[in-house]
């Protein structure tokens, strides 16, 4: 079996979540982002400050985060996919007031709910030295 990478219409229907995503992250849309994870103990999401098993703890992460300083902008996106129902969104971003410049990667996987992050990894490079 041959996996095809990059069918250009999974390539399109995992760009769109992953920007509902990111448009829901700087608005603390916590409803959709509570959606656009996977709801199993089997997701989770790696913070900064934080390691996130199952589905409940990235909830309850998202309920209890402060909405201030969320604004910021990404660049250097690569969406990958792998077949029809399995891909990865990897992204730089920097946050507006901030010298540190972060990563932020998904794994997304197709069910049926449509697209859900099932795994999530973001850090942080050092401020640049003066």
């Amino acid at each position: 079996m041959t996996l095809e990478i990059n069918i250009p219409e999974i390539v399109a229907e995992v760009t769109a979540a992953f920007m509902r995503y990111e448009a829901a992250l700087v608005s603390n849309d916590v409803a959709v982002l509570d959606e656009l994870f996977w709801h199993s103990p089997h997701t989770l999401r790696y913070g900064v400050t934080e390691n996130l098993n199952g589905y409940d703890a990235i909830a309850a992460f998202r309920s209890a985060r402060p909405a201030v300083g969320l604004a910021r902008s990404i660049y250097n996106t690569v969406i990958t996919t792998y077949g029809r129902d399995f891909g990865t969104a990897n992204t730089e971003f920097q946050r507006e007031n901030s010298p540190r410049s972060g990563r932020q990667s998904h794994t997304w996987m197709r069910t049926a709910d449509g697209w859900r992050i099932v795994a999530a990894h973001v850090s942080l490079l050092e401020a640049p030295k003066a």
